[in-house]
């Protein structure tokens, strides 16, 4: 059944309104009100579609996350297809990096705790990581997705960026050392 066209104008409102307000403010800094007013819909209208604020995230999040799963099965390498594995865990690395630095507000806002390791993102990343360490011959490639996995949790990234001021090509290369690591 289609979107109604008055659902899909206020979808698009209050995606508009949220993403505004998470990168203004920062999402814990965020109610659902704050939402609703600045979409200019009621509340009930909210919370049909959107339990909380961590569904609303996830929902901005969903498209940026889907350009980069697309590269990631199908692009150029060594993103994509066709380069050895520990240049497609260097390039996944950068290109994570990339995307933490333009929609951290929102991963802070989709991931918050354990629900990070339930998104079908979080199950894309960690799915591709494994075959990769798996195509590198890694020993133990189920204990160790998770921890090659971790260096990108939002808060870290965060932290990194603001609280040790380092810069993006820093942390890159730091993670760039690690994807060689893991997988010679």
């Amino acid at each position: 059944m289609p979107e109604r066209a008055d659902a899909a104008r206020n979808r698009a409102r209050v995606l508009t309104a949220a993403e505004d307000l998470f990168a203004e403010r920062g999402a814990r800094n965020v109610t659902m009100d704050d939402i609703a007013k600045a979409a200019g819909v009621g509340r009930g209208t909210l919370y049909r579609r959107y339990p909380d604020r961590a569904a609303i995230a996830l929902a901005l999040l969903d498209d940026h996350e889907r350009v980069l799963q697309e590269k990631l099965m199908g692009g150029d390498p060594p993103l994509g297809p066709g380069a050895p594995p520990a240049e497609r865990l260097a390039a996944f690395y950068t290109a994570m990096v990339d995307l933490l630095d333009r929609h951290s507000h929102l991963a802070l806002a989709a991931e918050v705790g354990h629900s990070r390791f339930t998104t079908g993102a979080y199950g894309f990343w960690r799915a591709h990581v494994r075959a990769l360490l798996v195509d590198a011959g890694t020993p133990d490639p189920d204990a160790l997705v998770d921890v090659a996995l971790a260096p990108l949790a939002p808060e870290v990234f965060r932290h990194q960026r603001e609280e040790r001021a380092l810069p993006v090509d820093r942390i890159t290369a730091a993670l760039r050392v690690l994807a060689r690591g893991l997988t010679t």
